[in-house]
């Protein structure tokens, strides 16, 4: 096994420990995970900051999620294209929020940043807008926006509409971020 192939594969190992117990996961937990020992661990990674670190960036990488939008359909409606999409995007935040609460928790906040100034977040948010307007382009004559600044809107709504500002809880289901999304709040006269 390659270096880098032995770094992805204890990232993989880590990332179920550190949503479990956040930055309290110890260093046996963290090699039984991947079935090494701890010396290999700290032979790949300097210290478990860095593993954290490596982690974080892995966790904010949108490949899962750009896979499920690349194969939905484009002959099927724009409503169940987006309805699709943001299924994938919500599972992608899920998985986002469980660990960032569990680190959290546990006193270990993420870089925003890694020491080379990049910045994944905003790295990630740009290509699944990306993505997200080819699911508009097929409706492309009929589009009053361009396809990536509603791709941009349609993320803001997505994303803000799974904040909970309702004192009951009750969220939006998708259907309905979608339905608003394309045909308003107000109900045609």
């Amino acid at each position: 096994m390659s270096a880098e192939e032995r770094r992805r594969m204890i990232v993989q190992s880590v990332l179920p420990l550190l949503v479990e117990h956040g930055a309290g996961v110890t260093s046996a937990q963290i090699a039984r995970a991947a079935g090494i020992g701890e010396g290999t661990v700290f032979r790949v990674f300097k210290d478990k900051d860095e593993l954290f670190a490596t982690c974080f960036a892995e966790a904010l990488k949108p490949d899962q999620v750009l896979d499920a939008i690349a194969v939905i359909d484009l002959d099927q409606p724009l409503e169940d294209r987006l309805v699709e999409a943001a299924d994938a995007l919500s599972a992608h935040l899920q998985r986002m929020g469980a660990l960032m609460a569990a680190m959290h928790g546990s006193g270990n906040r993420p870089a925003r940043r890694e020491p080379t100034g990049k910045d994944h977040r905003r790295e990630s948010m740009g290509v699944m807008r990306d993505a997200m307007a080819e699911l508009f382009e097929p409706e492309r004559k009929r589009l009053r926006l361009p396809s990536a600044q509603l791709a941009a809107l349609f993320l803001s709504l997505l994303f803000s509409g799974r904040m909970r500002f309702d004192e009951n809880g009750d969220e939006p289901t998708t259907m309905e971020l979608v339905d608003v999304f394309l045909n308003g709040a107000v109900v045609a006269a």
